[in-house]
């Protein structure tokens, strides 16, 4: 009986142990080449692209669930498709700045599976209304 135990506590510790270390090894990670971007001064109306490169440096793929702009004036395209590690690809950042004046700071949440759970970039113009350029 005592060996029937032993043997139970055994298994289940090398169970423990072996899923540990896959969820160690599975880690995945996302590193962008920068995550701010500076339109610098645009004219109200404009409408301004960027696109946000990065890299899956993890061990695993890289899954981006959903992309949010803080407001409807800025619009994220992703990649739905899962990202290999190594490869590379973009977030493309679209900003209308119709209606806006002045300075003004925008931000993109991305909800991937990294440890974080979510990633943020940023982008920031100046605007200036059509008859002052």
């Amino acid at each position: 009986m005592i060996k029937k135990i032993s043997l139970l506590f055994v298994v289940a510790a090398l169970a423990m142990t072996t899923s540990c270390k896959k969820e160690v090894k599975g880690t995945t990670e996302i590193t962008f080449e920068n995550t701010e971007h500076d339109f610098g001064t645009i004219t109200q109306g404009d409408k301004v692209t960027y696109d946000f490169k990065f890299k899956n440096t993890g061990k695993s793929e890289l899954l981006i669930k959903d992309a949010k702009g803080s407001c409807g004036c800025t619009v994220p395209e992703y990649p739905k498709d899962p990202i290999s590690p190594g490869q590379e690809d973009i977030i493309k950042v679209s900003f209308n700045s119709a209606g806006k004046i002045g300075d003004q700071i925008k931000s993109v949440t991305l909800f991937c599976n990294i440890p974080e759970g979510v990633k943020v970039l940023h982008i920031k113009s100046n605007i200036v209304s059509k008859e002052k350029k």
